[in-house]
């Protein structure tokens, strides 16, 4: 027991006697001080004793919808860790192909009477779903709180990036750098944040480039989320002669990038490409991807303090907060091809190539 009250003091960098007092529940040690020895029991790998464990405010439901790409997790961690502050556990729904659907995961949810659930990417994102199963969980009353997706006759709080400002400072980025034959790649167009970044993208491309409407429509394509969707749409975009691609997701951007590697191509010599979320290891593929940066801890905060306020009954304003998108520069990008002196390279036919990792 000394040992261990040592190295918990050690870590805490406070008294033995203070962390005798605080693994005993006494009085006359300060809250900051307290939360320090707490910690230093989860880091040091000590069970804290029963009279400390915080007793769960209720549980909260977050559905999201996969977990391959890695911003659904960045969300689900921050999500989980600010509820767990507030004394909630969360229940993490996780969506595949075939599986459980969100529907079923509501109905799971409250059945376990959940005081709440954010949503990340739902169904609410859908312009072809029905958003009428969220007023139904709103009329119950089901607090709720909706991540990337805007519905505006829904009565709750939305967090969204803002995906029009996205497209538009991605395309402003490439058009600095001298490219001028740009191409879009992101998902199908019945989504809100794919609807946006169309927007943007083409209202960057009009005042910044000038091109016609036929030639704008010729430079977006609209595939599968996900690597493979990124490379198919890559391919059509560079027979089109493209030298800069914006792109709805990272993954989607390292597909682009296979892409142009299978044509003997080098990003970004070559071809510039600009991703969207700045997930976890994407400063560490190769080349570094430039994307535009979703202000993941910022929007998962607001979240979970719009969603304690609903269950607490201190209603949040029934509106969209916008979060600004950052652009993180890094390898993927370059000056146009032809613009140093150097003839840009003709793509050879494809080759299987490994995913730049």
């Amino acid at each position: 027991m000394r040992a261990r009250l040592a190295d918990i003091a050690q870590q805490a960098e406070v008294s033995e006697a203070t962390v005798s007092r605080v693994l005993n529940d006494r009085p006359g040690v300060a809250p900051e001080t307290r939360q320090a020895v707490l910690t230093a029991l989860d880091v040091l790998g000590y069970e804290r004793p029963a009279r400390l464990r915080k007793r769960s405010a209720g549980l909260v439901g977050l559905v999201v919808p996969e977990l391959e790409n890695p911003i659904f997790p960045a969300f689900a961690q921050v999500v989980e860790s600010g509820l767990a502050q507030a004394g909630y556990t969360s229940v993490l729904c996780t969506q595949t192909p075939g599986g459980v659907t969100e529907d079923e995961y509501v109905e799971m949810l409250l059945d376990r009477q959940v005081s709440g659930i954010v949503f990340v990417s739902g169904l609410h994102a859908d312009t072809a779903a029905d958003p009428g199963r969220y007023r139904t969980l709103i009329a119950r009353p089901m607090p709720i709180v909706l991540v990337n997706g805007y519905q505006p006759n829904l009565p709750a709080p939305f967090v969204s990036c803002d995906d029009r400002e996205a497209g538009e400072l991605a395309v402003a980025h490439l058009v600095a750098l001298g490219h001028r034959r740009i191409g879009l790649i992101t998902g199908p167009d019945r989504f809100v944040p794919v609807q946006r970044k169309v927007a943007g993208f083409k209202a960057a491309m009009k005042r910044l480039v000038g091109p016609t409407d036929a030639e704008l429509a010729e430079l977006a394509e609209l595939s599968l989320f996900g690597v493979e969707g990124g490379e198919v749409a890559a391919a059509r975009l560079l027979d089109r002669g493209v030298t800069g691609l914006v792109c709805g997701s990272d993954l989607m951007a390292l597909g682009a990038i296979r892409a142009a590697r299978q044509r003997g191509l080098s990003v970004p010599a070559d071809l510039s490409v600009v991703g969207y979320d700045d997930s976890p290891l994407m400063a560490f593929t190769d080349p570094p991807l430039t994307t535009m940066r979703q202000p993941v801890t910022a929007m998962a905060v607001a979240a979970v303090r719009a969603l304690v306020d609903e269950i607490h009954g201190h209603a949040a304003p029934h509106s969209e907060y916008i979060f600004r998108p950052e652009l993180v520069v890094r390898g993927s990008t370059a000056v146009a091809p032809g613009l140093l002196g150097k003839p840009a390279r003709q793509p050879r036919p494809s080759a299987d190539l490994p995913l730049p990792v």
